[in-house]
């Protein structure tokens, strides 16, 4: 079968492997489509921190059941699926109270752990999600950053009612805000592009700001009136986006970090405790995020063609690379095609 192996940043081989054999409660899935993430890109570009070379990616997939071990209950051969892409140890104190995500040893595939960039892979059983006949295999490549974003949106508590700010307009800051949507809340979504406004517009986001012409106090009265906002999602990992959420929150609001950040910001303390703010990280996903994301993603709650940006062939995946440098932030989500 046919492998991309990422040698050191920037090169990637392709090599013939032996295809896998499915052990007891394991799947075998026949890879359609992967996903190209902004972690995907800084392993590319050498500075993701925790990736060593070299490695096979691909985290964000879509796929065909191929294959099944014994014992494995639930799956039919032929039925689309994608699988979460975290191999943690099972032991650890995050572990045993039911907080995998954040496991002490978490290993991620395509990071740490082989990845999917490959024709045939090999999971658990317990980290597949059958897909509806219905889904696209794009749909199914996007269900895994469906799923950061339904983790992150849990993670503030009831939105409801409630008014929404979310900083960046990329894949996962869309998806936050659709997610936020999906649970009641009046979202305004910023950036300093205006394509990715566009897109989240496209994705019914109506209320948006452009960063670059607009402070959020203004942006966030212009959206709310005298109100202002009670949450916000920082997914741009910008110092100045952060900053900004922190100052214009309102007392006793919560600021969500999902973004990774290259460089660490400084952070005024002084305002977080004169404010009374909550400062809350996210990380990943569990089976249930996965689950839900796939069903607003079915009902059509979650809107995906405009994220879809290029397609590359699966010879071709430096050239997704490059495009994406290319293009910055004029392009979303950019495909590999197996």
């Amino acid at each position: 079968m046919r492998q991309a192996v990422m040698t050191s940043p920037g090169k990637i081989e392709f090599r013939e492997a032996a295809e896998p054999r499915v052990s007891p409660g394991q799947v075998l899935l026949r890879v359609k489509q992967i996903g190209v993430c902004g972690s995907d890109v800084h392993v590319y570009h050498g500075k993701h921190p925790f990736t060593s070379y070299p490695i096979v990616q691909g985290h964000e997939f879509s796929a065909v059941v191929e294959g099944l071990g014994e014992g494995v209950d639930g799956i039919e051969i032929g039925s689309k699926a994608t699988a979460r892409p975290q191999v943690v140890c099972g032991e650890c104190r995050p572990c045993r109270r039911g907080d995998y995500h954040i496991c002490d040893h978490l290993k991620v595939q395509g990071f740490q752990a082989p990845g999917v960039a490959q024709d045939l892979f090999v999971t658990e059983a317990e980290k597949v999600v059958v897909l509806p006949d219905s889904f696209t295999h794009v749909q199914g490549a996007l269900v895994e950053p469906a799923a950061v974003a339904v983790h992150a949106s849990g993670w503030a508590g009831e939105l409801s009612g409630k008014n929404v700010v979310v900083t960046g307009a990329g894949p996962i800051g869309n998806l936050v805000a659709q997610m936020c949507r999906c649970r009641g809340a009046h979202v305004l979504i910023t950036d300093l592009s205006e394509f990715r406004l566009d897109r989240a517009r496209e994705c019914g986001l109506e209320a948006t700001s452009n960063a670059a012409e607009e402070a959020l106090p203004e942006a966030s009265r212009r959206a709310f009136g005298n109100d202002g906002f009670d949450v916000a999602f920082e997914c741009a990992g910008a110092e100045a986006s952060v900053s900004a959420a922190i100052d214009a929150v309102n007392k006793g609001g919560s600021i969500v970090i999902v973004a990774v950040f290259q460089e660490k910001p400084p952070v005024d303390l002084a305002v977080i405790g004169d404010r009374e703010l909550h400062l809350l990280g996210t990380l990943m996903y569990q089976h249930g995020d996965y689950e839900e994301a796939v069903r607003h993603i079915a009902a059509g709650d979650i809107c995906t063609a405009p994220l879809d940006s290029k397609h590359f062939p699966f010879q071709q995946y430096l050239d997704a690379y490059r495009y994406i440098e290319d293009q910055g932030a004029d392009c979303l989500k950019v495909f590999i095609d197996l």
